[in-house]
């Protein structure tokens, strides 16, 4: 398995909203690992910058060399770079590293109007770094200060046309592609400038590749926290490159995402606010691996799997008291839903997706007909025949626990399938382990021992394994919601096998 990489080296943020720390949460988001190089370190807050602290040009260097020179990276994505020197060590590493792709985020002035590059530094960006850029990210006053840097006087654009040609004057001084963004010119619906927000409607970021223009078209959003919001689109677009998006396609996705981050963004701070890096992101609340672990110990889940595992039927075989008779009808109603049992694993192989999981589930079939077999040869012990139990008809609960599972197998996918199935399997496996090993168990002269061993042997245990992995490996790719709606089927199959042992006691409980 490999993952993107990006490096970033840029300047920190005390305030978390850009810079670094805004970056990592943006290549987290995108499933990145996100290496760094800090550049400088700022005091600020959502009112402004207050201090800068300069990280030595030579510190810097070190740091980039570290990481390239051990993990690598598929993306350089550029920041705040704070002084000429700085620049210099970092084209010198770029040009060595030869790093396939760079996306350079020209960080001058910040959202709240403070100065983050000295002027002195300006030309060494220009000449040193635009020519190794895959794709510079400037707004457009920047865009406007890099040409006038060359000694290009151009005033700023005041209609679409405007901002394309500005794009292509600034892919003109080395870059293999320029985005220029179009925040500071918001446009009318028949894109004409306007003075009165009340008559803007979108926002038009160019992208010019050198030979195409390409305009990507943003509702225009009226929103104090857009603080960090050139660090989020250049970190989105590394993180894109990084997983092999073509330019187009990266730029697109990361323009989307900084949109629907200024939507979802809330307010933080007295002034201008950080966008919301995480509302396409979410994560379940197991460690992945322990599912199953977690499901157990809900408790909506923990209060109807303690009725089913310490169920008196259940306490009574242990001790050896359970009437022989109700036994008897249990074993009976237990091979009619084995066979029940069998074909939900078998429709469960049928709806896998992939080899691995229709084997997974061949296998527990043929488990199943081996419990069967023992199953059989254990009854006949107790003066039941196969013939006898199949001509015996199911009880209520019988028929409503096997039509469940069969009917979620119908109706639902195959991960429903194996979640519905996941109380029998994991209960009878945990409920033998118990009484097993409980002190208070009866071995000797307990005519339902057997019934016990069967459920700790390794076949069955192996199977409990194999059972408890296919559902740790799925549960992992669901989204929350989606875990929701699968807890309620393996309560429900809980509350089913209650009412199995409810059965098995003389009950009619359902």
């Amino acid at each position: 398995m490999s993952v993107a990489r990006v490096l970033v080296i840029a300047g920190s943020d005390s305030s978390g909203g850009a810079g670094l720390e805004a970056d990592q949460r943006v290549l987290a988001a995108h499933g990145c690992y996100a290496l760094t190089a800090t550049t400088g370190l700022t005091a600020q807050n959502t009112l402004g910058v207050q201090d800068i602290f300069i990280i030595p040009a030579e510190f810097v260097k070190k740091q980039i060399n570290a990481g390239l020179e051990d993990v690598g990276a598929d993306v350089v994505k550029l920041g705040m770079l704070s002084s000429a020197e700085t620049i210099d060590v970092i084209a010198e590493a770029l040009a060595v590293h030869q790093v396939p792709a760079v996306v350079l985020d020209p960080v001058m002035v910040s959202t709240s109007g403070s100065r983050l590059l000295p002027e002195a530094a300006i030309q060494s960006l220009r000449t040193k770094l635009l020519p190794l850029t895959t794709i510079l990210t400037p707004n457009i006053p920047e865009a406007v200060l890099l040409l006038k840097d060359a000694g290009i006087d151009v005033p700023e654009p005041t209609d679409l046309p405007g901002i394309i040609q500005l794009a292509k004057q600034v892919c003109s001084m080395g870059p293999k592609g320029v985005l220029l963004k179009g925040g500071h010119l918001p446009l009318t619906s028949d894109n004409r400038t306007t003075q009165n927000q009340d008559y803007a409607s979108k926002v038009i970021d160019v992208l010019y590749d050198g030979r195409e223009v390409t305009l990507f078209e943003t509702d225009y959003l009226v929103s104090k926290n857009t603080h960090g919001t050139g660090c989020s689109l250049a970190s989105a677009i590394s993180a894109n490159l990084a997983h092999g998006k073509d330019l187009r396609r990266a730029v697109h996705s990361a323009v989307r995402f900084v949109e629907a981050g200024i939507k979802t963004s809330i307010d933080l701070g007295k002034g201008s606010g950080p966008i919301n890096h995480f509302h396409s992101f979410y994560s379940l609340p197991f460690a992945a691996g322990h599912f199953v672990e977690y499901a157990l110990d809900r408790p909506d889940v923990q209060s109807a799997w303690k009725r089913f595992t310490e169920h008196d039927f259940v306490k009574r075989m242990g001790d050896g008291t359970l009437p022989e008779e109700r036994f008897k009808s249990y074993l009976v109603q237990d091979y009619l839903y084995l066979i029940q049992f069998a074909r939900s694993n078998a429709l469960a192989s049928y709806k896998a997706g992939n080899m691995e999981s229709i084997a997974a589930s061949a296998k527990i079939v043929l488990h199943i007909q081996r419990e069967t077999a023992l199953h059989l040869d254990y009854c006949a012990s107790f003066g039941l025949s196969k013939e006898q139990m199949e001509s015996t008809p199911e009880t209520i609960a019988c028929t409503a626990y096997g039509r469940y599972i069969l009917d979620v197998g119908q109706s639902e996918d195959w991960l429903a399938l194996q979640v519905a199935l996941a109380p029998c399997l994991l209960g009878y496996g945990a409920i033998a382990q118990r009484l097993y090993t409980d002190k208070e168990s009866v071995r000797e002269g307990n005519r339902y021992w057997k019934w016990i061993e069967n459920y700790v042997a390794e076949d069955y245990t192996e199977a409990v394994r194999l059972g408890s992995e296919l559902l740790e490996t799925q549960m992992r790719r669901v989204s929350p919601s989606r875990m929701e709606e699968l807890i309620k089927i393996f309560i429900r199959a809980t509350e089913l096998e209650i009412s199995f042992w409810d059965m098995g006691m003389g009950g009619k409980h359902l």
